[in-house]
C-alpha cells in the first residue's frame, strides 16, 4: 500500500488524524453525514431501484413453506422438477417471507484504508457505503450489524434495526483514531476478520466484506467458507493512484501498513509502466480469488459515484438471478436467443 503525499498540501501539513475535539463531536458529525446521504444518495437510490432494495440481499428472507400443483399463471421458475417427475404432475414451490432479514458488515479499518489521493479516503467511502446500505435496509425493518477490524478484530456491533443504530455504527467508524503503522510484519490479516465473522454470524445473512483487500495471503479460503453459509458481497475499496502512477518526479512513498519509506523516480516512464503492470497482475489475481470464492464484487473508488455504483451492482445481481433461473429450466421452456 502506498501512502501518497498530497501535491496540494502545504509544507507544514501534518497527518490527518482526529483531534480529541473531533472525536468528541463525532456523534454530531455522524448525524450530519447521515442526513446528507439521506437527502442525496438515498433519494437517488429510491428512484433508481424503484423499491427493489431486496436485490441487495439476494437469497435471504425466503423459506420454503409448501408444495402444490401448478396452476395457470404460476411462475415456471418455481416448478420443482424433482417432485414433478416423481408425481407426474407439475408442482411448484411456495415460499414464505422471513421479515427478520439481517445484513452484516465486516469492516476492514486497517492503515491502508485511510489512504486517499483526492478529496476522500477509502475509509470515508467505506463509511458512506455502510451508512447508505444500512439505512436503506433498516427503513424496511431489517437488522444490520458489524465487525470492526484494525490491527485485530476490535468490536462486534450486534444487529439491530433503527436509524439510531445506523448512527451508532457510523459514529464508531468516524470516531476511530487513524491507526499507526505497526512496523515490519504488521500487515493486515483479512483472514482473521473473515473467521471472526463466520463465528459471530450464526443465522444465514447477507454479509458485506468492505476492504481494499490489501492483506497477507490466505484470506480467499475463509471467504469461500463464509460464502457457503451466507450471501457474501465483496466490497472493494480502491484509489486511482493504486493502479497508475502520475509523473511527479522524485517522490517518497510510505507503506501505510508497515511505515517503511521508499524514494522513487516517477518521472521514469519504465518504472511507471512496471508499476502499472504489477497493479494489473494484482487486479487479475484478486478478481480470480473472488470468483473462486463464489462471491459477487462491488468496486468503490475514492473518485467514483456511490449511488451509481450501487445501482449498477443491483442491476447486475438482478440479471444474474434471471440467468440462473432460466438456466435451470428444461430446454423447451427456455427463451430462444
Amino acid at each position: 500500500m502506498i501512502d501518497w503525499p498530497r501535491r496540494t498540501a502545504p509544507p507544514h501539513a501534518v497527518p490527518n488524524r482526529p483531534r480529541p475535539a473531533d472525536q468528541a463531536d463525532a456523534p454530531g458529525r455522524a448525524e450530519q453525514v447521515l442526513r446528507r446521504l439521506e437527502w442525496t444518495v438515498l433519494k437517488r437510490l429510491d428512484g433508481a431501484l424503484q423499491g427493489d432494495w431486496r436485490t441487495l440481499m439476494r437469497g435471504a428472507g425466503l423459506d420454503l413453506a409448501d408444495l402444490r400443483e401448478y396452476q395457470l399463471h404460476d411462475d415456471v421458475r418455481h416448478i420443482d422438477w424433482n417432485v414433478t417427475a416423481r408425481l407426474r404432475q407439475p408442482h411448484v414451490r411456495v415460499f414464505s417471507e422471513d421479515r427478520e432479514m439481517a445484513a452484516w458488515f465486516l469492516l476492514d479499518l486497517s492503515p491502508s484504508v485511510d489512504f486517499g489521493s483526492g478529496a476522500q479516503s477509502k475509509r470515508q467511502v467505506s463509511a458512506e457505503f455502510v451508512a447508505v446500505v444500512a439505512r436503506l435496509l433498516t427503513r424496511h425493518g431489517n437488522r444490520v450489524g458489524a465487525l470492526l477490524y484494525g490491527a485485530d478484530v476490535e468490536a462486534v456491533i450486534p444487529a439491530r434495526a433503527s436509524r439510531q443504530h445506523v448512527l451508532h455504527l457510523l459514529h464508531r467508524m468516524l470516531a476511530r483514531p487513524q491507526p499507526v503503522p505497526a512496523g515490519p510484519g504488521g500487515a493486515t490479516r483479512l483472514s482473521d476478520l473473515l473467521r471472526a465473522g463466520a463465528q459471530a454470524i450464526r443465522r444465514r445473512s447477507t454479509v458485506f466484506v468492505v476492504s481494499d483487500f490489501i492483506s497477507e495471503p490466505g484470506w480467499d479460503r475463509p471467504l469461500a467458507q463464509l460464502a457457503l453459509r451466507h450471501d457474501v458481497v465483496a466490497v472493494r475499496l480502491l484509489d486511482p493512484l493504486e493502479r497508475e502512477l502520475p509523473d511527479l518526479g522524485l517522490v517518497t512513498l510510505r507503506d501505510a501498513e508497515t511505515g517503511e519509506h521508499l524514494l522513487v523516480d516517477t518521472h521514469d516512464g519504465a518504472f511507471r509502466r512496471r508499476f502499472a503492470a504489477a497493479a494489473a497482475r494484482r487486479e487479475a489475481a484478486l478478481h480470480a480469488a473472488l470468483a473462486r470464492a463464489g462471491v459477487d464484487a462491488l468496486e468503490l473508488a475514492t473518485d467514483g459515484d456511490l449511488a451509481g455504483a450501487i445501482v449498477r451492482f443491483t442491476d447486475l445481481r438482478r440479471q444474474r438471478a434471471r440467468l440462473a433461473a432460466g438456466a435451470g429450466l428444461p430446454t423447451h421452456l427456455r427463451t430462444p436467443a
